[in-house]
């Protein structure tokens, strides 16, 4: 699992950034936008249970960037997790600006429906950190931010987790798995979004943790 942080130059890093544009482009394009929105009517009638609905909004507000931010200052504190606390933190400084900033260059609506499941405690939250962005872009949903957190989350963690749970530790990958679908479910993103989303995640993530040596956690302590 050593082997999964990439950089600049890689073939990982370059692969993960035509992904990425061209998930971009067809956004902007809307060439499946119709499509797209058809899929969510669908998600819309389908919620109604309340378990699965109270579970949903909990796993989908757990994707938050405060709620992540607490996690990561606990793990910046703690010396043996020190390293791993500051390189989350840089990584949902640097998704949560860029995120922002690209929802307001693509411009891409999110599925204006009206809820229809259960009623929940709190209204779901849009997390739409488009800065200085003018018109609808407030808005916009194109790349997912949720998507994008919990994906740099769970690479971070399967990555550090490797050597201790090298079979289990992959059940982690279900966590960012989840966290899109529910942000389908609970209709505040197209497929698309979450999609681009998780793919910049992993961009990030991979890229950041090979730049600021994450690996450096597996190497002897110093007596």
């Amino acid at each position: 699992m050593q082997n999964i942080l990439f950089g600049i130059r890689s073939r990982p890093f370059v692969i993960l950034l035509a992904l990425f544009l061209i998930c971009t482009y067809v956004a902007i394009s809307e060439s499946t936008f119709e499509s797209e929105k058809q899929f969510m009517k669908g998600v819309q009638n389908s919620a109604g249970n309340p378990t699965i609905d109270y579970a949903i909004w909990l796993l989908t507000e757990s994707g938050n960037v405060f709620v992540m931010l607490p996690f990561s200052i606990i793990l910046l504190i703690i010396r043996k997790t020190r390293k791993i606390g500051m390189i989350l933190l840089i990584l949902l400084v640097i998704s949560t600006i860029l995120t922002g900033y690209l929802k307001c260059g693509v411009d891409r609506e999110r599925p204006f429906l009206d809820w229809l499941g259960s009623e929940l405690p709190f209204d779901v939250e849009p997390d739409s950190f488009s800065l200085f962005c003018e018109g609808r872009s407030w808005t916009a949903g194109f790349p997912s931010g949720h998507a994008a957190r919990s994906m740099m989350f769970a690479f971070v963690m399967v990555y550090v987790l490797s050597e201790k749970f090298p079979r289990g530790v992959h059940l982690i990958w279900l966590y960012p798995i989840m966290m899109s679908f529910s942000r389908i479910y609970v209709l505040q993103h197209y497929p698309l979004d979450v999609i681009g989303g998780s793919i910049l995640g992993i961009l990030l993530a991979g890229y950041v943790s090979k730049r600021l040596k994450l690996d450096e956690i597996f190497l002897p302590r110093k007596v």
